[in-house]
């Protein structure tokens, strides 16, 4: 076992109370106040970025998008104007358009710890990235399908990537999927997937969600048909905003609709706040973040 792996056993050993089984928590004074669990889904452009709060202040942070001045306007509008922590920051996968605006989240706020898949980016700016998380005081874990992080009861299960998707040429392929369950509703966050991502779920999970977090900003590479049978999700999110590729695509929403999800956008509904009272789900739309 080499150094680095070491070094993360250590890392893991410190942090992790009982295995992959998590309980990572703060008491925060000035912390937003909610009694029900919150998620929102930042309108920061082409681009992913999601917030969780749950009672007791803890928060997760999802992504960053490609915007750092515009995830820190949103974060400021959620947040208390002096709360500056964040319990957990999660990367998807190391793409631009979901870890820049995490670059100066790691700069102006102090985290507790820093989950990813382990994969370095190729992007120039991903150094910047690893700079900033390097001179924070966060925990640097990696997680893999199979492990989970527990608060009370609340939980967040990671489904992919299984380490088989690292051998594919494209990033998206290694995207952390994240099953989040709180009370009697449940989400699914997917990053960028594909179909073959989408299949392995289908295959290995009961992945029956209440909302999701569609795949690849609505790309005609993911949202298949069967997958979305198999997640039937009441409400599904598309994460995008002005771009060449046609996203989010006909054929993703003529998917979605066939399952008759209720779909939103953030280029047109803004930033979209969930609270989560039970088996009920409230939403709420913002459209000043457009």
């Amino acid at each position: 076992m080499n150094d680095a792996k070491i070094k993360n056993k250590i890392i893991l050993l410190l942090i992790f109370l009982v295995s992959f089984n998590i309980l990572i928590w703060r008491e925060i004074v000035f912390s937003k106040a909610v009694q029900k669990p919150e998620i929102y889904f930042l309108n920061i452009g082409q681009g992913d970025s999601q917030l969780v709060i749950l009672p007791d202040g803890i928060k997760i942070l999802i992504d960053g998008g490609p915007n750092g001045s515009k995830l820190a306007e949103q974060l400021s509008e959620i947040l208390n104007y002096n709360d500056r922590y964040i319990d957990l920051v999660v990367l998807s996968h190391p793409q631009a358009d979901h870890f820049i605006g995490l670059i100066d989240v790691f700069k102006h706020y102090k985290v507790g710890a820093f989950i990813s898949n382990g994969i370095e980016g190729t992007a120039k700016s991903f150094k910047e990235l690893e700079n900033a998380v390097n001179d924070s005081s966060a925990k640097k874990v990696v997680l893999l399908s199979g492990d989970l992080i527990s608060y009370k009861d609340y939980f967040l299960k990671f489904l992919s990537p299984k380490p088989e998707f690292f051998d594919l040429p494209d990033l998206n392929h290694g995207s952390l999927v994240i099953l989040f369950k709180a009370g009697g509703a449940s989400a699914l966050f997917t990053g960028d997937i594909g179909f073959e991502e989408e299949d392995y779920l289908a295959r290995n999970y009961d992945i029956d969600v209440d909302i999701l977090k569609v795949a690849h900003h609505g790309s005609k590479y993911s949202s298949g048909g069967d997958f979305l049978k198999a997640v039937s999700p009441k409400i599904s999110v598309i994460e995008v905003g002005r771009n060449s590729y046609g996203h989010p695509t006909a054929l993703a929403l003529s998917r979605l609709a066939a399952v008759s999800s209720k779909i939103f956008r953030t280029d047109k509904d803004g930033v979209l706040k969930l609270v989560i009272d039970e088996r009920k789900i409230k939403v709420f739309k913002n459209r000043s973040g457009n």
